[in-house]
């Protein structure tokens, strides 16, 4: 194995400081973890990115990815879960809040829970 110059490590390092400020910049943008009257979770972030209850678990993630994916088709789909009592229009509902003018997304925690 070759041995790295000071050069290579060095950009190494730079490259690893900037990919960490950014990630830290685009976690800043997002909003703070809240809670609505319903008790559910909500959180505003930038679009492409997912809130932080959808983070942690695999299968909460990938169905976070799916509903921002496919939010128009999920418009059709009714939930059974009774949150039609807290204004529910959809099964995207209870992922999705609102896609934001500015390019945020608002989630909701209910249907991670």
């Amino acid at each position: 194995m070759s041995k790295l110059s000071r050069r290579d490590v060095l950009l190494s390092i730079l490259a690893s400081l900037a990919l960490a400020e950014v990630t830290s910049v685009r976690e800043s943008l997002a909003g703070p973890v809240t809670t609505d009257q319903y008790g559910d979770k909500v959180q505003t972030v930038l679009g492409g990115q997912l809130p932080e209850f959808a983070r942690g678990e695999p299968d909460a993630s990938r169905l976070y990815h799916f509903a921002t994916e496919h939010a128009a088709d999920l418009e059709y789909i009714p939930c059974f879960c009774g949150c039609k009592n807290i204004g529910h229009r959809s099964n995207r509902d209870c992922y999705i809040k609102s896609f934001n003018r500015d390019g945020t997304v608002t989630y909701t925690s209910h249907g991670s829970t």
